[in-house]
Parts: structure tokens; sequence; C-alpha cells
């Protein structure tokens, strides 16, 4: 879990979609793609995947890896520590996650963890805390690579000095309000059960990282600086540093920073292994979810095992695959299913095997538990094919060569190398992992499917009603009611503190400027324009091809029918079933997949460059040749249907989707945020309709593509002209969109939505502004937008937040489409705090700048760290490109990026306000609460604003 996620997004992508394209269109059929093995093979793919390190240890045992990728001026900063919730005892579960939030709130020489970071240009400084281990990452200018090892050792041998009763208790807050957050979410609180199912009491992958509220609510001071004593000295660490920087020059510097930090006691292995069950169990739960849900689960071996890479494979041919048995024969095939999966979740010790099936309304479910259980058995009886043994194969590997892009973060080159290291003793064993799943027979495969999933089974079933359990008292050591936690002892002392010596922190080097990759242009014989940036840092490229519409073109036809009709794409051709397509894709080591927003329907494509030509085949007949069979889409139909539901039990996702239609009106970007519309308008899509509106939106003349990746023009152009240069614009003229038409006049209330039994709140509060996309010069209202909720440091949030300790994340977001924009304030709170968090939110907006002007501090760290961070926003081919379509949507120049540092220096602290009192203010805001009524409707009688009772949509 990390300590910071990224928040509730207002605006929802359009849910997987895909597109049908011209039916004037004639052109040859396309061939079936050649066998992957033509052009490359999953062996040679293997030796793509390649992290070269070197590794030294320090006197005091820290461990550091480095490697070199020059490919921008940036440093990954990646520290493993070998502590996680498995390490727990009794009566203090989740104290590790605990911890993690106090390691961030300053040490004896850094008063702030954050704040001297982000405004040198890092990335969010960020942590994780899981099993077997606890994380903390950031991504710096190589100019600040000084400043982030100075800051991580201060806080690794001097934290203790810095951590008060008071910042406990507030951080206590902040984790109770994460895990409540979690609990609200349909089917939250299923991960308890299966844990407490497949474990004993006092296993120690029982409990789960989050904890009980009750544990939490114990932690003391005394365990605080306990819990650092024992856990984190610098022989219980993995450094690994990975991108503009080198061995010679890293040692040094970890010697300078870390070297004086005397060594801790070892943190003793825990004994754990997989369990087998005595005999089959089965556990029901009711929840206010809106489809059963049905799972089987089996713990299983660690990750250094030797049949882990087989299982991992074996349940990805099940239930992970877009081709997979689970999703050919009970969602395509007797359409029982309208969602399943089936996974792998690998730890050092153990592993959490699962399948998974979202039963189709309507459906009896004896009768789709029945086929459930028959593919999984005769799976384990048959085993895998080669074929699709192959094709899981060249899928995993090409998502490894995908990572290779970055450098630093939770998935990063450094994260790979350091979980080597803690895990296996070898940075480099993702090379092995990978080698034996290269090597895997079908045969291999089904034994260890046989030897792990014939074992009794842990069948947890949610199933809608009434949630009947409390989430608060889950996810602890599980005797609770027989056998009270241990009490801290009011005696005890805390360990004394040696006093920490005085460092100061090193000056911040010059940050290299932005190199935004060149931009070639061209365009095809039918008016298609292309942009291409060339990136060779892997064998690996992203393809878009975006159509001026989104699901503000629904205000045109039927709401949903967008998100309906993309979704359909990759559901058949002419030419072939949804299954034929997929499985192409995993032989090619391709994805194809649809998506959008208000302005813009999207198909894109990632693919292996070698792989470019068979890829973009496929992904043209997609686009241009989609059969929109009636019984595919009475299908699709009843998934997009089943996705509704569940936006709708999402309190997040409700009120997110519910935003937009109260501002926008009858606008066209008053459809749901999420597009998928509504249940009536979705029930009533046929075939003929989807196929229109393909037609109407999906044409050469709305169209742009947009490359980044491992190619070249030379090598582009023919290969696009080839699939999509013959397709021909209608005679029909061009669909618009009324994106000028006015929107409603502001009218603040608050919607209260009710949904019984939320441990939290959702609230969002939003206002159209008076400007469109296109309006230029707008960086001042961005920077002003950072100060007071985009962001970690931001007001809202360090009020909310670490001040207050009612919510997990408060973010303030101001959207971007062609017409008009939209501010909002997104704020999960504790339900008792409702009212209290409204409050503060128009407390804090009113303040600004009027009462509390921009700070110094706050100005250097949204211009200046803006700019220094400036390498860290294009790191992968899809950050580039998402820059480029940008860019392209705004009428931007290409050099946008590279002029904003001058665009930022000139923007002052008056500038700056001034844009904070024209736009920012909490005149016009309408708040929509998702929360339980009984609790919350008191709060809000108080606040001065009209409060109605919104219904939610059947």
């Amino acid at each position: 879990m990390s300590r910071f996620p990224i928040t509730l997004a207002l605006a929802l992508s359009l849910a997987a979609c895909a597109a049908q394209p011209a039916a004037q269109l004639a052109t040859a059929p396309i061939a079936a793609p050649a066998p992957v093995a033509a052009a490359v093979t999953p062996a040679a793919l293997v030796g793509e995947v390649d992290i070269p390190y070197e590794k030294f240890v320090l006197a005091n045992g820290l461990t550091t890896i480095v490697h070199t990728d020059r490919k921008a001026p940036i440093v990954g900063v990646t520290l493993y520590y070998r502590v996680g919730s498995k390490h727990e005892p009794r009566g203090r579960t989740g104290f590790a996650h605990l911890y993690e939030h106090l390691f961030f709130g300053g040490s004896a020489n850094v008063p702030n963890f954050d704040v001297p970071l982000e405004a040198a240009g890092s990335t969010s400084t960020n942590g994780s805390t899981w099993f077997d281990r606890t994380n903390y990452i950031e991504t710096v200018p190589t100019g600040a690579l000084d400043l982030a090892l100075f800051m991580e050792s201060d806080r690794m041998g001097f934290l203790l000095p810095a951590v008060t009763q008071d910042k406990l208790d507030k951080q206590r807050g902040v984790v109770q309000n994460e895990k409540r957050q979690g609990d609200n979410e349909p089917y939250g609180l299923m991960e308890y059960a299966v844990n407490d199912g497949l474990f004993p009491v006092g296993h120690p992958y029982r409990h789960t990282t989050i904890g009980s509220l009750a544990d939490l609510d114990a932690a003391t001071l005394t365990d605080v600086r306990k819990w650092f004593t024992d856990h984190y000295g610098p022989n219980n660490v993995v450094l690994a540093l990975s991108g503009d920087i080198d061995a010679a020059t890293a040692r040094p510097l970890v010697e300078k920073w870390f070297g004086a930090i005397p060594k801790g006691p070892a943190v003793p292995r825990v004994e754990a292994g997989p369990v087998t069950l005595a005999a089959p169990v089965k556990r029901e739960m009711t929840d206010q979810v809106p489809l059963t849900r049905v799972t089987r689960n089996w713990s299983g071996p660690g990750l250094n095992d030797a049949d882990t890479p087989a299982l991992q494979v074996g349940l990805y041919v099940l239930g992970g695959l877009a081709s997979s048995r689970l999703d050919n024969a009970l969602v395509r095939g007797q359409q029982l299913a309208v969602a399943v999966t089936a996974s792998a979740q690998t730890h050092e010790q153990i592993s959490f095997l699962d399948a998974t099936m979202d039963v189709k309304p309507g459906v009896e479910r004896a009768k789709a538990e029945a086929a459930f259980d028959k593919v999984i058995a005769d799976y384990l009886r048959d085993g895998p094919t080669e074929d699709e043994v192959r094709r899981a194969v060249m899928s995993a590997i090409s998502g490894e060569i995908a990572g290779l892009e970055r450098v630093g973060g939770f998935s990063g080159k450094g994260a790979t190398l350091a979980e080597g290291e803690v895990y296996s003793g070898d940075p480099a064993h993702y090379k092995q992992n990978l080698a034996a799943i290269a090597a895997l027979t079908p045969e291999q495969v089904r034994a260890a499917l046989q030897r792990w999933l014939s074992r009794p089974v842990l069948a947890v079933d949610v199933l809608p009603g009434e949630r009947t359990e409390d989430g608060g008292k889950m996810g602890g050591w599980g005797d609770e009611a027989t056998a009270p936690a241990p009490r801290p002892d009011p005696h005890a002392k805390a360990p004394a503190l040696a006093p920490a010596p005085r460092r100061p922190a090193p000056p911040v080097a010059p940050v290299s400027a932005l190199e935004f990759p060149a931009i070639e242009r061209a365009q095809l014989s039918n008016g298609i324009p292309v942009a291409l940036a060339r990136r060779t840092a892997v064998p690996r490229l992203v393809l878009t091809l975006d159509f001026d519409a989104g699901y503000a073109a629904d205000a045109l036809d039927s709401p949903g029918t967008q998100s309906l009709m993309l979704e359909m794409l990759d559901e058949g051709t002419d030419t072939r079933t949804a299954t034929e397509i997929a499985e192409a894709q995993e032989r090619l080591g391709a994805s194809i997949s649809t998506g959008g927003g208000v302005d813009t329907s999207s198909v894109m494509l990632t693919t292996l460059s070698a792989n470019l030509a068979p890829s973009l085949d496929l992904m043209a007949e997609v686009v241009l040749r989609p059969a929109f069979r009636e019984d595919d889409v009475a299908r699709v139909r009843d998934q997009q249907l089943a996705d509704l539901a569940q936006v709708q039990a999402s309190p997040g996702a409700l009120a997110a989707r519910s935003i937009s239609t109260i501002l926008y009106g009858t606008h066209p970007y008053g459809q749901p945020s999420d597009g998928l519309g509504n249940a009536a308008s979705v029930k009533a899509l046929t075939p003929a309709a989807l196929r229109a509106a393909h037609d109407k939106w999906l044409r050469p003349d709305l169209a742009t593509i947009t490359v980044v990746g491992d190619t070249t023009m030379a090598e582009l152009l023919p290969l696009l002209e080839a699939a999509f240069g013959k397709w021909q614009a209608p005679a029909t003229p061009k669909p618009v969109k009324a994106i000028d038409a006015p929107v409603p006049a502001p009218a603040p209330r608050i919607v209260l939505l009710d949904r019984p039994n939320s441990p939290q709140s959702v609230v969002v509060a939003g206002k159209v502004l008076p400007l469109t996309g296109l309006m230029p010069n707008t960086e001042a209202l961005g920077l002003a937008n950072e100060v007071l909720g985009d962001g970690f440091l931001s007001r809202l949030n360090l009020d909310l937040r670490e001040e207050k300790g009612w919510s997990y994340g408060v973010r303030s977001q101001i959207s971007r489409p062609v017409g008009p924009r939209e501010f909002a304030v997104i704020a999960p709170v504790q339900s008792d705090r409702t009212g209290d968090a409204i409050k503060a939110i128009l407390a804090d907006m009113r303040a600004f700048p009027a009462k509390a002007p921009v700070t110094a501090q706050e100005l250097e760290r949204v211009t200046e760290g803006n700019i220094r961070g400036l390498p860290n926003q294009f790191e992968t081919n899809a950050d580039v490109a998402g820059a480029i379509r940008l860019n392209a949507r705004l009428g931007r120049p290409d050099d946008y990026y590279q002029t904003i540092p001058a665009r930022y220096r000139a923007i002052g602290k008056d500038a700056l306000e001034a844009a904070a009192r024209q736009y920012l203010l909490p005149q016009g805001l309408v708040f929509v609460v998702v929360g339980d009524r009984k609790v919350v409707e008191p709060q809000l009688r108080g606040l001065g604003l009209p409060v109605e009772i919104g219904k939610i949509e059947e």
C-alpha cells in the first residue's frame, strides 16, 4: 500500500472501448498475421531484457546496486527495507505500514521530506508496504541526487528525534482512513476473508498489511522507536540507483552519506510457507455489490520455488490472457459471466493463487459455479496447449521489455534489481525467471497446476445484499474475540535517543534542460496526419489512432454509444472472432486497446518493433472491419451494463460520474464522465446503431496518428499507408459537436447520494470555469491549483490529511478539454467528519490568496520544481505520446514543453494569486456527497448551502 495513491479520477476514461470501420471501405481481406516466431521468438526476446549493474556493500552492511542509463538526466532512487507486515507481532498488525507513513514526517536534519525534493524537481516521493518489505522511491534530476541521498540517509540514521506523539496520532488517522477507503469499495472486505481462510491464526501472511483499527489504535511512541531500531539499520537495506549515474560516481556519495550509520540488528527470518487446507472451505458474504462474485483460492509457493514460473504462466492461460480458458468458456461461450480472472500473486515465501468470476445478472448462481468449476477441473486434467503457453510467454516477456523504459518508481529497473537482491540474493534474478518462463513446456505447466490446485480449495463468494461484517474489525491477528491483543505497557520507557549530528543539506546542482524528442510529421495519401517521435531505448513502440469524438459525441447519439461501439472493435471482424483477435495479439506480444475521454476516441497499439507490420495489419482490421454481430453486441452490451452497475456501487466512481452531469447540463460535456451512459440508453443500443455511430465518427477526416518508439519514418510510413491509406472519407459532412454551447448558470448546493453503511463519504466539489482548453497562457492557473490542491504538498491535502487526519488524500484538478474547463476537488473523508471537511475545504479556498498569500517556498516548489522535474515527465513512450497528443488537441506548438521553463519563470507571485482570485475561490461550487445519509445529512444542514437528496440511477 502506498503512502499517497493516485486519487480518485474525476474524468474516468471511456470503459475499454473499440470502434468499427466505415462501411464503404473496399479493401482486400487482410491476411492473418504470421506466427510470432516468423519475426522474433520468446527466447530471443529474453536477451532483450537486460539491466547491467554493479554492486557494492558498505562496512555497515548497506547493499548498493547501480545501473547506468543515460537516456535522460534523471536518477531513480529506490530503497528496499527487509521488513513488512509478516514481521509484525500479535497485537500490532498494520504497524509496518503505519511506520512507513511516519517515515515521511521529517528527521533530525530534514524538517519535511517532500518539500526540498519536489522543489528540486523530483517525482512525488512515495513508499509502499507489503508482507515482505517496505520500499521508498523518488526519481530525481541528476543534480539533485546528492540531496536525495542526504535526505534518505538522514531518516535512515536519525529519524527518531523528529517523531512525536502528535505526528503518530495524525498519521494513525491517515492510515485508518486509508483502510476505510479500501473497505468502502464494493468487494472491499473480500481480501480479509481470503487471508483468514487460507492461513491459520498466527501465520505471518494471514493478517493484511493494513491491519485492524484496534491494533492501529494501540500503537505507541515506544513501538515506533523499537520498530525503527529493530528493523531500519543499513544492513537490512538495499539501495538501488538507476539512470544517469555510474558506480564510480555513486560509491563516494553513498559512503559519504550512509557510511557512518551504525549497523542494526539483523531482521530474523520469518518461518512461513504455503498451507494445505484439511478439506474444502466455503465462505459466503453479503455486501452492497451489484454482482455475485465467486472465487477459488489456494496458497502456493514463494517466488524462488521451481514451480512458480509454471504457475504464473498456467494461471495466466486460465484467466489472464484476453483469450483465456475462462473468458472463452464463460464470457464469450456460455455467457454465464461478465468478467473472469485468474492469477498468481507471488511473495517471497508464499503465493496467493486464485480464479474469480462475476456472475452475469439473471444467471442462476449454481449453474455458473458448476461451469466455473468444470473449466478449472478440465484445465487441471488436460493442461494448456503449446500455443497457449507460447502466447502467455510472449505476452509476459513483452511486458518485461516495456518495464525497461522506467529507471525508477515502483516497477522500474531499480525496483527490479532491488527485489532480486532482497528476495533471491541476486539482482539479476529476473533473468533466471524469464529464462524459466521461456523454456516452459505444457507438461511442466500442467504438472505444477495439478500439484498446487488439486489441493482443497477455499471458496469465498460475495453476494448482493446488506453488508453485515465490519471491516474495521477485520484484518488483524484473527483471535481477538477469544484472546484480546496485548495492551501497551504504560510504564514502558522508549529507547534512549542518541544525539543526532548536525548535517547541512547539500545544494542542488544545475539541472539539464529538457530534451524533448524531435517530432517528424507526414501525411497519408488520404490526408490522415502522422506524427513520429523516434526513441530507441527499448525495441517497442506505441501508436495511437485518435478520432475527434469522445463521450461528448454521445450528445448527438445516445449515452453510452461511443463506449459500446469502441468496445466492439476487437470483438470480431468479418474474418475473425474475438478469441482469434486476442490470440493474434498474444502471439505478437502486442496489445490493441481502445479508450478516450470527453473529446477523443482512440485505438492504441503497443507492440515490439520487430512485429510492427503484422501488428498494424491486425489493428487495421479491427478498426476498419468490425462485424457488430448481434450475439457479440448482446454479450458486450451486458458487460457494459454490469460495468455501469459496478461504477454505481463504487462511491468514488459514482460521485465522479454525477458531478459532470450536474455542472454541464445539456452541454455535450454533460454526459456521465465515465462514458458508460445509463442503463436505459445502453439497453436500447442495437448493432445497427453501433454501426451507424462507427461510420459517423471513425472516419479518416476525423483521425490523427501519433507514434513514439523504435522506428523511423521511412519504415513507418509505407506500413501506415498500406494499412490505412486507402481508407476514404464518406460523402456525408463531418459531425460537429456543439462544444461552444452554453453551460447552466452556477447553482451552488449539496447533492447527497445515500449509500448506507459507508465508513467514508466521498466529497466532490466542482464548477465550470469561464475558460476553454484552447485559451493560451493558462499556466498561472495551473500553478495556482498546485498550491491549492494538486499534489501531496498542496494546502488542501496538507490540511485534511496531514494536519487533521480525516482523509487518505485530497486533490483538486482542472480538466483540459477543447471546450469549457471544469475545476473539481475530490475528498474521500471519514463519515463523521463530512461536514467539517467541507467547511475546511471552503475555508482553505477562501483564504487563498487574500488571507494566506503564496509563500516563497510554494512559489519555488511549483515553478522551479516543475522546471527541474520536466525530464521526469517524459520517461516512457506513452508519456511522450500523451504530450504530443495533448499539444495537438489544444492547438499548442510542438516545442511547448521546451518553452515552458521561460513561461513558468515569468509567472511571479502576483500573477499566480490573480489566477487564484479569478478562478479558484469557492463561489459557484456544487458539492456531490456519496455517503451514509443518516450519518451525513445532519452535518450538512448547517453549512449554509441548500441540500438536496439525489437519486442513484437504476
